[in-house]
C-alpha cells in the first residue's frame, strides 16, 4: 500500500508511462474533458464541488515528477485570474505561458498529452497544463 505522495491507481498508472516532454491536463470542474483532451487517459477525480483543487492535484503530482513548463487558459478579457498567481508559487521558476480558449483546448488535444485529470475545482481558469520534466 502506498502511504506517501499521490496513491491514486489510475494516476500513478499514467505517470509511470509518462516521460520527458509528455504533458498532463488538471482540469477545473466546468471542463469538457470528454470532449477537449484527445486520446488522454481521462482520470474522473472531482468528489464534491470544490475538491479536489487543481492545485491539490498539482501537489499530489509534484511528489511524483518534475514539471518543466505549464500552460494556462487565458480569459479573453484581459484580466488574470487570482489562481495564476497560486500556480506560480507551486511552480517556482517555471513561466506560465496562455493560450486563448480554442488554442488551449486544442493543445490539450495534442497526442503528447497522456493524462487528463477532471478535478471538483470551482474557480474559473483554474486549468493546467504541465510538462513533464526530467527526473
Amino acid at each position: 500500500m502506498l502511504r506517501n505522495g499521490c496513491i491514486h491507481p489510475d494516476i500513478m498508472a499514467a505517470l509511470a508511462l509518462c516521460g520527458h516532454g509528455d504533458k498532463i491536463l488538471i482540469a477545473d470542474g466546468n471542463y469538457p474533458l470528454a470532449q477537449k483532451s484527445g486520446d488522454a487517459r481521462k482520470v474522473y477525480l472531482g468528489l464534491t464541488a470544490g475538491h479536489p483543487t487543481v492545485t491539490e492535484v498539482l501537489e499530489a503530482l509534484q511528489a511524483e515528477i518534475n514539471v518543466e513548463a505549464a500552460v494556462v487558459m487565458d480569459p479573453a478579457d484581459g484580466t488574470e485570474p487570482a489562481i495564476f498567481d497560486e500556480f506560480r508559487r507551486l511552480l517556482p521558476g517555471v513561466q506560465l505561458d496562455k493560450l486563448g480558449r480554442y488554442e488551449y483546448y486544442a493543445a490539450c488535444q495534442e497526442p503528447g498529452v497522456r493524462l487528463a485529470i477532471a478535478t471538483g475545482e470551482q474557480r474559473v481558469f483554474a486549468n493546467l497544463l504541465i510538462t513533464v520534466g526530467v527526473a
